[in-house]
């Protein structure tokens, strides 16, 4: 049953550009723009028509967009939920002037330990998120660690919790990677680890969408019968101002917006594309985090049931209530 029939995400590209190099992702390795403010503006106005509710500046590193806090004062204004996530070379510099803007802050960190974080980034940043967790809270924002899970590094969450959480209070959010454009992750998991991520989720201070351990479980989204809802959940917004779908990680068409996002996903171009999420050869076995999340949250099914005790517990350990309901 669907409960929800309209878009509630916009993951938006700023940029492409990346002062890392991390061995699991490819996106760094795109020629890229940055967006404007005024293509940010009439967007964010169309989003909020839409009926989008949480907007994730994202890139590549979207800290190197020197207007930065213009984009998301503007989301703000409109009275749009901020998500942002960097790798945090940039974010002391930056602090204060995002500073309040940024609702879901979060820093990436794949290991406790220095020298393992750097290699799989491929610049040394494990230092720089430590000074920017120390600013952070001296600013009074709330951030979270996110922490990609491997299966070479489930042993090291514990470490993770004990070292580096716990004593700054921080939420640990557990974030198994995935395969994506034959990329080679090693997104593959073991029973053993599916089972001890499960385990740290229902400690305290620590998030995992217990429907990913699910979906893979599961052997991901099948095109017989689709749980992704990416096309109808999730708008994705390119550094080249274009709709780009039925994901960014398919992407198989892009549309320019020209000013007329509300139009355009409406039109039925669009829309004959968005009836097919889920059901695209490439879209088997798929298990991408930052689709599924918004499409376990829309319909309800087996999936939905099993999101929502996590879903629930972030919002409580955030205090997130008032902004999403």
């Amino acid at each position: 049953m669907r409960l929800v029939s309209h878009p509630v995400l916009c993951n938006y590209y700023i940029t492409y550009r990346c002062n890392a190099t991390c061995s699991f992702c490819d996106i760094w390795e795109r020629p890229s723009p940055y967006v404007t403010p005024e293509n940010v503006a009439d967007n964010l106005r169309d989003l909020k028509r839409l009926g989008v509710r949480v907007i994730d500046f994202t890139g590549g590193e979207p800290l190197l967009h020197r207007q930065l806090d213009e984009l998301l004062r503007e989301a703000k204004n409109r009275g749009l939920i901020t998500t942002v996530t960097t790798n945090g070379l940039l974010y002391p510099k930056n602090a204060e002037k995002l500073h309040g803007l940024i609702d879901m802050l979060h820093f990436s960190l794949d290991s406790p330990i220095a020298e393992e974080h750097d290699k799989s980034r491929g610049v040394k940043c494990f230092d720089k998120v430590m000074e920017s967790i120390a600013i952070a809270k001296q600013l009074g924002e709330r951030p979270d660690i996110l922490f990609t899970v491997f299966e070479h590094n489930v042993h090291q969450i514990r470490q993770m919790y004990e070292e580096i959480c716990l004593p700054n209070n921080l939420v640990l959010i557990l974030n198994p990677v995935f395969e994506y454009n034959e990329v080679e992750t090693g997104g593959g998991f073991s029973e053993k680890s599916l089972q001890e991520m499960t385990w740290w989720g229902k400690q305290k201070n620590v998030y995992i969408n217990d429907a990913f351990i699910q979906l893979r479980r599961d052997g991901g989204n099948h095109v017989a019968d689709p749980v992704c809802l990416a096309g109808s959940t999730t708008l994705v917004i390119s550094p080249e101002n274009k709709l780009v779908l039925p994901c960014y990680h398919l992407g198989l068409k892009d549309f320019p917006i020209e000013g007329q996002l509300y139009d355009l996903y409406r039109s039925d171009e669009v829309q004959k594309l968005v009836a097919l999420e889920g059901r695209l050869p490439g879209c088997e076995g798929c298990a991408i985090n930052c689709y599924m999340q918004p499409s376990f949250a829309v319909e309800m099914n087996r999936y939905w049931w099993k999101a929502l005790p996590s879903t629930l517990k972030y919002n409580r350990m955030k205090g997130t209530w008032k902004q999403l309901f």
